[in-house]
């Protein structure tokens, strides 16, 4: 068997022409430089997988490994960090492969009308992602700091102790829940466009505190300082607000507005599911 018939093209992404090479070290998948593949005005951005790793079933064994998986996307996103560098690239999910550069071109040729309307809307912007994170009350006292409490001398005391409790926790949600609502529609209002995300689980992300706000905003590049300067500038009011922190990672490609085309969302690299699975592959009639 040939060595053309033992590789697959992987897919990262679908753009414009680019204005601007890509870095000459840049490398994708398997430490393959990506290359350009044109077709009607727009471009595929392809590299070699070998089918050993890549096809159906070798695919789904490998998803499973995590060590794999991770070392993938890493190499997926910095591919789509690069392209987003030079211009505004629609990505594709994970493990997008097709049999040969044929298939490419029919994904392209099949799916052009959708491309194009994504591109021209996410057209000079990139994404900016936003989280609001409700500490508890344990995490934000220090062990000396902590106030003593007296041990319920009966059942009656327990009761009002675990009632006061109770209702710190249920005024301080309700406080983060209003702090994030008006942080979303201040940031809305400076930004194209907006998608709430579902909250992360703390337990799989890491990060400490409970995740009240994932939002994802589409601002234009040339306005994207003024952007953050306005996250930054709401930082200090969180703090402020019973333990609330904000974080602000980006910027990022579009991931979480393509919505309206099957199969070109994914997962950015922060860990936010922008609304595809990393699971299955795109495969040429």
């Amino acid at each position: 068997m040939s060595l053309a018939s033992e590789e697959l093209r992987y897919v990262y992404a679908v753009c414009r022409p680019l204005d601007a090479p890509l870095a000459a070290d840049l490398t994708g998948v398997g430490g393959v430089p990506p290359r350009q593949l044109a077709h009607e005005g727009l471009i595929a951005l392809v590299g070699p997988v070998p089918e050993r790793d890549f096809a159906e079933e070798p695919l789904r064994r490998h998803l499973e490994d995590l060590d794999w998986l991770s070392d993938t996307a890493r190499a997926h996103q910095r591919v789509i960090s690069a392209l987003t560098s030079v211009t505004c690239p629609l990505p594709l999910r994970l493990a997008t492969v097709f049999r040969d550069d044929s298939g490419v071109r029919a994904m392209l040729e099949e799916g052009a009308d959708r491309f194009r309307r994504v591109l021209d809307r996410i057209d000079g912007c990139v994404e900016w992602g936003v989280k609001v994170h409700l500490e508890s009350e344990e995490s934000r006292e220090r062990p000396a700091e902590a106030p003593t409490q007296d041990k319920p001398r009966s059942g009656r005391d327990y009761l009002r102790q675990r009632r006061s409790r109770q209702t710190a926790q249920d005024e301080s949600w309700q406080r983060a829940e209003v702090f994030a609502q008006a942080l979303h529609e201040k940031l809305s209002r400076r930004s194209d466009d907006s998608r709430l995300h579902a909250p992360q689980n703390s337990s799989l992300s890491k990060a400490p505190g409970r995740n009240i706000l994932n939002a994802a905003y589409l601002v234009p590049r040339a306005h994207s300082e003024e952007f953050v300067e306005l996250v930054d500038g709401t930082k200090d009011e969180g703090q402020e607000s019973s333990g609330l922190r904000v974080e602000l990672t980006g910027p990022w490609a579009a991931y979480s507005f393509t919505a309206d085309d099957p199969g070109t969302e994914g997962t950015r690299a922060d860990g936010t599911d922008t609304g595809t699975g990393a699971d299955q592959t795109e495969r040429s009639r």
